[in-house]
């Protein structure tokens, strides 16, 4: 059955490219994965702030290492793009960026972050969106890009509105976590914003 409109983006236009280094400019590299991430990314998963505000443990660095694999894969899959946050003098990892939940063919995609508890309050997270926004609509070509987070993280709305992501309402009891059901903001950019 044909289709009524036009695809934004065909398959192929991630995969058929190795995964680039993205720079911010102002001292933040977002760079693919790595096998020797995985004690970084444990050490990360055991703040309490992470598990408030996400929905994954990390009980080993064994576990830890599966979840890289899985993130590394994803790029040729065309499903997700994940890049780690890292300084760009020291290397030290700071975060992670990624674009969720891609639909090439209708160019739309889920921005999706988290960051250590050195990186918070040094504009870590709002920099490395801004980065992968600008490439994602720049260089690739997405028409819609969301970012969600809980109603009641007020730091991740702080992040959305710094990285140009205007808040477009609310999806009630969106998001299951630990403590029960969220309310979730929804905020996007679209191409030309």
């Amino acid at each position: 059955m044909p289709f009524t409109a036009d695809v934004v983006l065909p398959a192929g236009t991630l995969s058929a490219v190795p995964q680039p280094v993205l720079r911010t400019g102002d001292g933040l590299l977002l760079r693919p994965w790595r096998a020797e991430d995985a004690p970084a990314v444990y050490a990360a998963f055991q703040d309490p702030a992470m598990h408030q505000w996400h929905i994954r443990a990390a009980d080993s660095e064994e576990e830890v290492a599966g979840w890289i694999e899985e993130w590394r894969k994803s790029w040729p899959e065309e499903r997700n793009a994940q890049w780690a946050v890292a300084d760009t003098e020291t290397g030290e990892l700071l975060g992670r960026v990624a674009l969720r939940g891609i639909l090439l063919a209708e160019g739309v995609a889920e921005v999706a972050y988290w960051t250590t508890r050195a990186a918070r309050g040094r504009g870590v997270a709002p920099r490395a969106t801004t980065t992968l926004t600008r490439w994602a609509f720049d260089e690739i070509g997405f028409h819609r890009l969301e970012l969600m987070h809980a109603t009641a993280n007020e730091a991740s709305c702080r992040v959305a509105d710094k990285a140009g992501f205007l808040l477009e309402g609310t999806r009630r009891s969106a998001a299951l976590h630990q403590d029960g059901w969220h309310d979730m903001h929804l905020h996007a950019r679209v191409q030309g914003d």
